[in-house]
């Protein structure tokens, strides 16, 4: 039985269920959204790495493991290193990424904690220096998509499984 402020609720006989499979054509306008953000960062000229270092970072603030996993593999099959996935959760205190990159992180991270606002100013002003209006709306909706995408994973508690042999 798990306790809360309202009632004592009986647990489900499954832990979660999977939204994506629950709700099927909400999760599809999901992923069409993805598709279209994909295509807008693409056409802004935001790279493939920068746009999977967004997706991962968003992703570490939240805690998805899910999403973690999708986005490393896809981090690296797009050409990204070892060495810059090790220390992203760090950005802020290396020199390995460059000002475009920093200043797309520091708006990924605004549009995950959008309550703070004064950081949301800092992202906003540094990225204005670096990045054209273009490019700055194409990180802010990866970011929402992947918050979202994050949720899903997160409240269905989407496994992360070994990869099969090869």
């Amino acid at each position: 039985m798990i306790e809360t402020a309202q009632a004592t609720v009986a647990p489900r006989a499954t832990d979660r269920i999977y939204l994506d499979k629950q709700s099927p054509a909400a999760y599809q306008a999901l992923v069409k959204t993805a598709d279209v953000v994909r295509a807008a960062a693409a056409e802004a000229g935001l790279d493939r790495i920068l746009v999977e270092l967004v997706n991962l970072r968003v992703s570490q603030l939240n805690g998805c493991a899910f999403c973690l996993d999708v986005h490393t593999r896809a981090a690296l099959r797009a050409g990204e290193t070892g060495r810059r996935l090790g220390v992203l959760a760090a950005w802020r205190d290396t020199e390995l990424f460059t000002a475009r990159e920093r200043v797309a992180l520091a708006l990924a991270e605004a549009a995950t904690h959008p309550a703070d606002a004064l950081a949301q100013e800092r992202a906003y002003a540094e990225a204005g220096e670096v990045l054209d209006d273009d490019e700055i709306s194409a990180v802010v909706w990866v970011a929402i998509t992947i918050n979202a995408f994050n949720r899903v994973s997160i409240l269905s508690k989407h496994p992360v499984r070994e990869a099969p042999a090869r």
